[in-house]
């Protein structure tokens, strides 16, 4: 099975150690290593920040990573007005297709501030593995 990268936008190098490590979440899940979290949280970042660039919202999956991304106001010191932040395996799912962003907003699973925090056009990120 292999995941498929909508609108495929470049990535750095370690896309390709990035991807396989989305494949073996999508195959894991929460039974997935550390290691491995970590490099699928880092590329579907990395994926979010090429296909939106900008840098009025800041992305927040701690402990591991954090992007700013979307066009809009740039801001100059601190946070960004806006902030979308959530636990490494609700990203994902998110990134790949598992849970939409309004299920998970409504769960309380998303904590989002400011105006542009609305990733839904975005994602998901990858589609769905094939057989």
């Amino acid at each position: 099975m292999t995941a498929r990268v909508r609108n495929s936008p470049p990535v750095r190098a370690e896309g390709a150690a990035g991807a396989r490590a989305v494949g073996a979440w999508q195959a894991e899940g929460t039974a997935a290593d550390r290691a491995t979290i970590v490099a699928a949280v880092r590329y579907t970042l990395d994926l979010l920040a090429a296909q939106a660039p900008g840098r009025s919202v800041e992305v927040r999956i701690p402990p591991y990573a954090a992007v700013q991304c979307v066009e809009g106001p740039r801001h100059t010191r601190g946070t960004p007005g806006s902030t979308v932040e959530t636990d490494p395996q609700t990203w994902l799912r998110l990134a790949t297709g598992r849970q939409s962003w309004s299920e998970a907003v409504a769960a309380g699973a998303v904590r989002v501030s400011g105006e542009r925090a609305e990733l839904s056009a975005y994602l998901p990120l990858i589609d769905q593995p094939t057989s």
